[in-house]
C-alpha cells in the first residue's frame, strides 16, 4: 500500500472496534457479504480516480460530486447508499483553520468510501483508533465517531476566535490605545469563513439521523443528534463572534469620530480667533497712500496691543459662552 497509488489506508472493521489493514486485492474482491471495509483515498491521486470511476461501481453523478475540486456539505441518498461530503478544520502546520477540508464519503451497510486532500486529523483519529481496537465497528458506528471527531475539533478553533476578539475588545476600549483595525477584520472574516461551511453541516447532520438508514441505530442516532446540537451551538457561537466584532468595530468607529470633531472644533475656534486678527493685520498691510502710523517709530507696537488686546477679548468670550 502507497500513497502514490492513490490508497491512503483500507481496513476490514471487525465489528470489535478493530480493522485488519488490507490492499487493493481485498478490496477488488470485497462483497456485501462479508466484514465492513472502509477504503480511504487521496483525490488528487489519478489511480484513486480511476478506480472510484470504474470499478466502484458507484454512479456517475455520485462519482462526480466525489470529486469535485469545491464542494460544500451536503447529504443525498441513494438506493444502495448515501453520499455524504463533510468539512473539518484545517488543523496541519502552517495552514489556516478555517481554510476547511472536506473529506467526500460513499456509505453502503458493508462498505465505506473515504476521500480527503489534503491530511484530515479527524480521519487520522479513526485509524489510530481501529489500530488499538477502539474504533468503529460498523458503517453507522464509523460515521458517528467520524462527525464527533469533525465537530470536537471545531471547539477550540471557535474559542480560540472568541478570545481574540475579547482581547482585541480589552485593547480597544483603552483611549489611549491605537488597536490594529485590520486584525478586527481578520476575525470577522475568519468568523465568517468558519460559519460558512459549519451551518450547512449543521443540516447535513440532522438530516442524516433521521434518514430510514438501515445501518443506523438509534443509539446512532442519538449521538448524531448529540453533534447536531453541538455544531448548532457553534453556529450560534460564530454569529455570537461576528456581531460582538462589529459592535467594537462601532464603537472604534465612534471614538474616531469623537477625536476628529473635537479636532475641527479646536480648528474652528482657532481659525475664530485669527479671522479677525488676520483682517486687521490684511488691512493695514495694504501699500496705499494715507496709512495711519505709518511715520510714528511707536505704531507698530501699538498695532500689536491692540491684537493682543482684542484676541484676549475674543477668548474672553468664548469662555462666556462655554465654547471651551
Amino acid at each position: 500500500m502507497s500513497d502514490d497509488d492513490g490508497l491512503l489506508c483500507a481496513y476490514l472493521l471487525d465489528g470489535d472496534g478493530g480493522g485488519q489493514l488490507v490492499g487493493w486485492d481485498a478490496i477488488h474482491s470485497h462483497n456485501n457479504d462479508s466484514l465492513t471495509l472502509w477504503v480511504h483515498l487521496d483525490r488528487k491521486q489519478q489511480q484513486s480516480q480511476q478506480w472510484l470511476e470504474q470499478d466502484a461501481g458507484l454512479e456517475a453523478h455520485v462519482c462526480e460530486a466525489m470529486l469535485e475540486e469545491v464542494t460544500r456539505p451536503r447529504i443525498e441518498r441513494f438506493k444502495d447508499g448515501v453520499l455524504l461530503i463533510l468539512r473539518g478544520v484545517n488543523l496541519n502546520v502552517g495552514a489556516d483553520p478555517e481554510d476547511m477540508i472536506s473529506v467526500r464519503l460513499w456509505v453502503e451497510p458493508k462498505r465505506i468510501i473515504s476521500l480527503r486532500y489534503p491530511r484530515l486529523q479527524a480521519v487520522q483519529a479513526l485509524r489510530d483508533s481501529l489500530d488499538v481496537k477502539k474504533g468503529p465497528c460498523g458503517s453507522g458506528d464509523f460515521i458517528v465517531q467520524l462527525v464527533d471527531g469533525l465537530t470536537d475539533r471545531m471547539d477550540p478553533v471557535i474559542d480560540d476566535l472568541e478570545v481574540q476578539i475579547e482581547e482585541f475588545e480589552t485593547v480597544a476600549i483603552d483611549p489611549s490605545s491605537h488597536p490594529d483595525v485590520s486584525l478586527l477584520s481578520e476575525l470577522r472574516r475568519r468568523a465568517i469563513t468558519l460559519r460558512r461551511y459549519i451551518a450547512p453541516q449543521r443540516e447535513v447532520v440532522s438530516r442524516l439521523q433521521v434518514e430510514p438508514l438501515s445501518w443506523l441505530d438509534e443509539v446512532s442516532r442519538a449521538q448524531l443528534r448529540e453533534s447536531s446540537d453541538q455544531i448548532r451551538r457553534y453556529v450560534e457561537d460564530l454569529d455570537l463572534a461576528y456581531e460582538h466584532a462589529l459592535i467594537i468595530q462601532d464603537q472604534l468607529q465612534h471614538r474616531m469620530s469623537e477625536q476628529m470633531n473635537r479636532t475641527m472644533y479646536l480648528v474652528s475656534i482657532i481659525a475664530a480667533i485669527f479671522l479677525p486678527l488676520g483682517l486687521l493685520t490684511g488691512l493695514l498691510g495694504i501699500n496705499v497712500g494715507g496709512m495711519p502710523g505709518a511715520h510714528n517709530s511707536v505704531a507698530f507696537w501699538v498695532v500689536c496691543i491692540i491684537l493682543l488686546v482684542l484676541a484676549y477679548i475674543q477668548i474672553w468670550v468664548f469662555r462666556r459662552m462655554n465654547f471651551f
